[in-house]
């Protein structure tokens, strides 16, 4: 999507704390350990206020710039800490995510001969995405190896005792939540019990036919869902 919202804005794309690419994770991880990284990618930049877009955790992450005073919009795509209290969403995605990355790291050596056929495209892309035709080999293979170098074990112990708090009441920016029908990773609407409850003022958009990650499933569809939103 970075073409489409570059027409229109300066975009700082950044790589989390833990991802590849991304500075390395603090020696101890608190609940505002991400987000403070974040708001010094911002401050280093010289932005001190953005309409913020963000994927699961992505998304979990715009809704606390938002709380903090830091987002002028958000776009939050299938965000993460949706779910409502006693809910076994957490458990299962993380125990799933675990798997995935145990997968992934095997097979990551050879990103490239499995992303070339239509079935290790599919493969893939199964828990992210409903539609994975028009995916270039070259980027799942990409992100492939990016999963299987992140740190993930560090991430999903402390995932498993993060409260993914946010204070919802301190936004004060337009909110936009968009969620594919058929996510697997945060299934709709179980991941968005919360978030309906104590956003329900915030633009809803549910989409048909996509998964957990809209900017892969339907870009041209999720930019213009970005790019509506920042003229708000």
């Amino acid at each position: 999507m970075l073409p489409a919202l570059e027409r229109r804005h300066d975009v700082l794309a950044l790589t989390l704390p833990g991802h590849a690419g991304g500075p390395p994770l603090p020696a101890r991880l608190t609940a505002t350990s991400t987000v403070a990284a974040v708001e010094a990618a911002m401050d280093a930049a010289g932005i001190e206020t953005a309409h913020v877009a963000g994927n699961s955790l992505g998304g979990f992450l715009a809704l606390q710039l938002a709380a903090r005073g830091r987002a002028r919009s958000v776009v939050a795509l299938s965000p993460a800490g949706g779910w409502g209290g006693g809910s076994a969403v957490l458990a299962d995605t993380l125990a799933e995510q675990e798997r995935l990355h145990a997968a992934v790291r095997a097979g990551a050596g050879q990103a490239e001969t499995l992303m070339a056929t239509p079935a290790g495209r599919r493969r893939a892309t199964a828990s992210t995405t409903v539609a994975y035709e028009h995916l270039p080999a070259e980027l799942l293979a990409h992100q492939m190896v990016g999963i299987a170098r992140c740190d993930a074990g560090r991430m999903l112990r402390f995932a498993a005792t993060d409260p993914y708090e946010v204070d919802l009441a301190a936004i004060a920016c337009p909110v936009r939540v968009v969620w594919g029908r058929e996510d697997q990773i945060l299934p709709w609407p179980a991941a968005a019990a919360r978030l309906r409850r104590e956003l329900w003022h915030a633009d809803w958009v549910e989409l048909d036919d996509v998964g957990h990650a809209p900017q892969l499933d339907v870009p041209v569809e999720t930019a213009q869902l970005i790019l509506g939103w920042t003229g708000v």
